[in-house]
């Protein structure tokens, strides 16, 4: 079982790197630097500053002996020096590393686990962010302290959209997005010491991963034979035309005059998904290196953040954006990054692969979608799922009074679903509140949770307690909560 402790620490460290420098255009960090710079000589030692004011006469005794030649307006010599030290305190800060994710995997050794971050590293010259992996064995000493041997070296991680390790560590997947049109998704599924497969899947069957942190869920099952993904569904048939009306199939481009029109516009979720096609589910087989949609899901709903559920004959869980998704039910998509305010549920689905096997009778006159089941018929919003380690809740985050009153974020609140032991998602489900919604908070407590994120395996080792991040006034704090209770 991974080390939250661990895991919560490399959160923190993460959070204080990427605070103290942003993936900001270089000219806005170099006047960020600026300030640093000139703050950090007004709080230096006298015998600091007078070096400073050395050299500060120095640049001016250069700047009277050669006059200002070939600078642009409103720079002297003078200035020459402390750009140069403002360059050089920009590449110190660039060098630092960013850590994105870690995952942490126990051994047989108590005393022992194992570690894999993933980091990355701004380079100034190629205008781009490289990806890196480092490993470490971590050891818990006699006084409750932990030491880390580090990899000597990072393996870069390049033209890689993302990097998902399976439940025991003994795997990994690597994800190459396609690049053009032609190119088929690459699915890399590494072992310990080689390549155990490559998956090519071509765009007939789905384009990219969406690998972005909202729509993205990349799902080991437990036996560590299937990946569940979100990704875009594969290009649809439209018809064409142009000023002459419908082009009828078998004609050339030669046929077209002056403009040409393809189908139905469509809408999209805006900003970074406005050239993305809808996300649905697929589920590949890493040993015959098959992949398979998942069936039964209307193309109103916009799938994503799937998980394997414990031994059911529902075996995945994920959460699905309707298209009308607006205040008051408005027929369209208005966008969804940073908005709350869009409701969204849970549902379960069978495997595809284990679905064919048992071959399950499904009303014919109902179609493919009497396969869904609905878990949170009662809530406007439900997201981030998550089972306990003992597989008897399903915990989940809502944002019901953001999606009831409008607002594109409000106070969220947490749930649980008593998951059937048996696995048969028969009749209705309880849900009950674990942290309800705090409308009207008291000067100095609980404000309410502000929860945009929840690890992968937030669990602690009683697998009761779970740990996420959220805002408290103006922090970003750490908060535990119990959802046995």
């Amino acid at each position: 079982m991974p080390n939250p402790t661990t895991t919560m620490l490399v959160a923190v460290v993460s959070s204080g790197i990427r605070g103290s420098y942003s993936s900001c255009p270089v000219a806005t960090a170099a006047n960020l630097f600026r300030c640093a710079s000139s703050s950090a000589r007004a709080r230096a030692p006298a015998c600091l500053r007078r070096s400073y004011s050395k050299t500060s006469w120095r640049s001016k005794a250069m700047a009277s002996a050669h006059p200002s030649q070939g600078l642009p307006s409103g720079m002297d010599p003078s200035m020459v020096d402390e750009y140069a030290s403002q360059s050089k305190l920009l590449q110190e800060f660039v060098k630092i590393p960013s850590i994105g994710k870690a995952w942490v995997f126990t051994s047989k050794d108590e005393n022992a686990s194992r570690a894999m971050v993933s980091v990355s590293q701004s380079d100034l010259l190629a205008n781009k962010k490289r990806s890196f992996l480092l490993n470490t064995h971590i050891s818990k000493g006699s006084s409750k302290s932990a030491s880390f041997q580090w990899s000597p070296f990072p393996v870069e991680m390049s033209g890689v959209s993302a990097v998902v390790p399976s439940p025991s560590g003994e795997k990994l997947l690597l994800v190459r997005n396609a690049e053009d049109d032609d190119s088929p998704t690459k699915l890399e599924i590494w072992g310990p010491c080689q390549l155990e497969n490559e998956i090519h899947v071509a765009r007939s069957v789905h384009g990219s991963l969406y690998a972005d942190g909202w729509f993205e869920g990349i799902s080991w099952n437990q036996e560590e034979t299937l990946i569940a993904y979100v990704a875009e569904e594969p290009p649809q048939p439209k018809p064409e035309f142009n000023d002459s009306g419908y082009r009828k199939e078998g004609s050339s481009q030669k046929d077209y005059r002056s403009w040409k029109g393809q189908g139905d516009t469509e809408d999209n979720w805006g900003e970074t998904y406005s050239n993305k096609r809808i996300p649905a589910l697929f589920v590949a087989n890493i040993t015959s290196g098959e992949v398979r949609a998942l069936k039964g899901i209307p193309r109103s709903l916009s799938a994503g953040q799937v998980i394997w559920a414990p031994s059911s004959s529902y075996s995945l869980v994920f959460v699905a954006w309707s298209d009308d998704n607006g205040f008051q039910e408005t027929p369209r998509k208005l966008g969804i990054k940073y908005c709350y305010n869009r409701p969204c549920a849970l549902y379960a689905a069978a495997d595809p692969f284990k679905e064919e096997a048992d071959k399950p009778s499904i009303d014919s006159n109902k179609g493919d979608t009497a396969a869904l089941v609905k878990l949170t018929a009662d809530l406007s919003s439900a997201f981030f799922p998550r089972f306990s380690p003992d597989g008897k809740y399903l915990v989940f985050i809502s944002a019901k009074s953001a999606v009831d009153s409008g607002a594109h974020n409000a106070t969220n609140s947490m749930h649980k679903i008593d998951w059937p032991t048996d696995g048969k998602l028969e009749g209705s489900l309880s849900v009950s509140d674990v942290v309800p919604t705090v409308m009207s908070p008291q000067d100095g407590c609980f404000p309410g949770m502000y929860c945009s994120g929840l690890l992968r395996f937030p669990w602690l080792s009683d697998g009761r307690t779970m740990i996420l991040s959220s805002a408290w006034g103006s922090k970003e704090v750490i908060l535990s909560i119990n959802v046995a209770r």
